[in-house]
C-alpha cells in the first residue's frame, strides 16, 4: 500500500473500495474511494480518516511515507461515517489533536464518542510551517458541519463531498480516466445526494470561486485538476436546477397496460424531435433513475393501481424524489386502474410535495389501452414534447 504524491510533500493516502454496490440507499456500480490527505510540514497533518473497516489501508499508505506516530494534526472534514468512523482509531494510531468545525466537534463526540478534538472557526487560517491551512464551513455540503480545507500555498481545495463521485480506480486523476463515465458518476451523486442543497452549493462556491485553484481533492472518487472547469460549472447549473430539453418516463406496469401506456407517450415525445429516456421501475436502480431526472426537463411518472394506491415501486421512488426536492421540473402522471382509480392521485401528491409543477392534467386509462387508449397517450407525449420546446 504505498502513498501517491500529489504535489510537493502531499500524498492521497486513501482506500479504495472496489465491491461497494450501495451507498444512501442507491447502487454503487462502480464502487468507490475514501480519499484522505497527508500533508508533511513542520507540523505533519493528516486530512480526513476513512470508513472504519479500511483504516488499516489507509495506515499502511501513511507508514510508506512516514510514521503515524509523526502525524501532529487530523483535520475532520465531515462526520459522516465514510470519512469520520475511522477517527476513533486513526488518533488511537496517531496521537494526533483533530480538529473540526464548531459543529464537526459535536457530530463527531455524538457519532463516535469523545476524542482529544479542537474547534476551528470558519475562515480561520493555521500555519503548519510553510504552509498555511485555511477553515472554510460549507454547511448542507451535504451535512451541517461540512467545510473545506484550502491548502493556500499548494492551491489545493480539499473538498470534502462535494465534486465526487463514487468511482473506484487505480488512477487518481480526472484525466487519466473516461470524462463522460467520471460526469455520469459525479451527475449520480450529485443528483442522489446533493441535490436538495443547490442555495447552499451556491453559498459555498461564493467562498471559493475568487481562489486559484489547481486542485480538487475529492473525497470520493477522482480528483479534478484538468476539467476543474467543467465539474464546477455543471455543478453551478446542477445547483440552479438547469435542466436539457429531454423527457423522463418512468413507470411499473402489473400486466402490462401501464407499460403500453408509458411506450405510447415516449413514442409520443420521440415524435416531435424530443429525446426522452424509459425506464421501469422495478428493473432500474433508483439512483440511475435519478440522474435522468437531474437532466430532463418533464418526467412523466405512470403507475397502475393497487388497493387503490400506486403500486409499492412508485411509492418508493416518489417517495425518493419528494426528500431529494428536484425543483424547476415540470411533471406528467399516467397510469390504468380496473375496479377503481386511486395511482394517479398519489403519485400526484408525492410529486407536488418534492416540488415539481404538474403542468399537464392526469392521464388514465381503464384496464387495457385499446386503439383509442393509445392514441391519446401517444397525444398526449405530443403536447409534453410541445411544453419542453416552448
Amino acid at each position: 500500500m504505498q502513498a501517491v504524491e500529489i504535489a510537493d510533500g502531499i500524498y492521497w493516502v486513501g482506500a479504495l473500495d472496489w465491491n461497494a454496490r450501495e451507498f444512501h440507499g442507491y447502487a454503487t456500480l462502480r464502487g468507490t474511494s475514501y480519499n484522505s490527505y497527508l500533508i508533511l510540514d513542520q507540523k505533519n497533518v493528516l486530512i480526513d480518516s476513512v470508513k472504519n473497516p479500511f483504516v488499516e489501508e489507509m495506515m499502511a499508505r501513511v507508514r510508506s511515507v512516514i510514521d503515524p506516530q509523526d502525524i501532529d494534526l487530523i483535520v475532520s472534514n465531515h462526520a459522516e461515517g465514510d470519512h469520520a468512523s475511522g477517527l476513533p482509531l486513526t488518533q488511537q494510531a496517531t496521537g494526533a489533536e483533530i480538529l473540526a468545525s464548531k459543529k464537526g466537534v459535536e457530530a463527531l463526540r455524538l457519532n463516535y464518542g469523545e476524542m482529544r478534538m479542537r474547534e476551528v472557526a470558519d475562515g480561520e487560517e493555521l500555519s503548519i510551517g510553510k504552509r498555511t491551512l485555511r477553515f472554510i464551513e460549507t454547511p448542507m455540503v451535504h451535512w451541517p458541519e461540512s467545510m473545506f480545507t484550502y491548502a493556500v500555498e499548494d492551491q489545493i481545495l480539499f473538498t470534502m463531498d462535494a465534486f465526487g463521485q463514487h468511482f473506484c480506480s487505480s488512477k487518481r486523476y480526472d484525466d487519466e480516466v473516461d470524462l463522460g463515465t467520471l460526469m455520469e458518476e459525479a451527475a449520480t451523486y450529485y443528483g442522489n445526494i446533493v441535490m436538495p442543497f443547490g442555495a447552499q452549493v451556491k453559498k459555498a462556491y461564493a467562498k471559493v470561486k475568487d481562489l486559484p485553484i489547481k486542485l480538487l481533492a475529492t473525497s470520493h472518487g477522482l480528483m479534478w485538476r484538468t476539467h476543474i472547469k467543467d465539474i464546477v460549472e455543471a455543478y453551478l447549473g446542477w445547483a440552479d436546477h438547469r435542466t436539457e430539453e429531454r423527457a423522463l418516463v418512468i413507470y411499473d406496469t402489473m400486466w402490462g397496460s401501464t407499460g403500453r401506456m408509458a411506450e405510447a407517450i415516449a413514442e409520443g415525445v420521440r415524435s416531435q424531435g424530443v429525446p426522452v429516456v424509459m425506464m421501469r421501475i422495478t428493473d432500474t436502480d433508483r439512483s440511475m433513475i435519478m440522474r435522468e431526472v437531474l437532466r430532463s426537463r418533464v418526467v412523466a411518472v405512470g403507475s397502475c393501481t393497487m388497493n387503490n394506491n400506486m403500486y409499492p415501486t412508485v411509492a418508493d421512488i416518489t417517495n425518493y424524489m419528494r426528500g431529494l426536492r428536484p425543483k424547476g421540473r415540470k411533471a406528467a402522471v399516467f397510469g390504468s386502474y380496473g375496479w377503481g382509480g386511486g395511482a394517479t392521485k398519489a403519485i400526484r401528491e408525492n410529486l407536488e410535495a418534492g416540488g415539481f409543477e404538474l403542468a399537464f392534467p392526469d392521464l388514465e386509462v381503464r384496464y387495457a389501452p385499446m386503439e383509442e387508449g393509445v392514441k391519446k397517450c401517444i397525444a398526449y407525449g405530443v403536447e409534453i414534447a410541445k411544453s419542453i420546446k416552448s
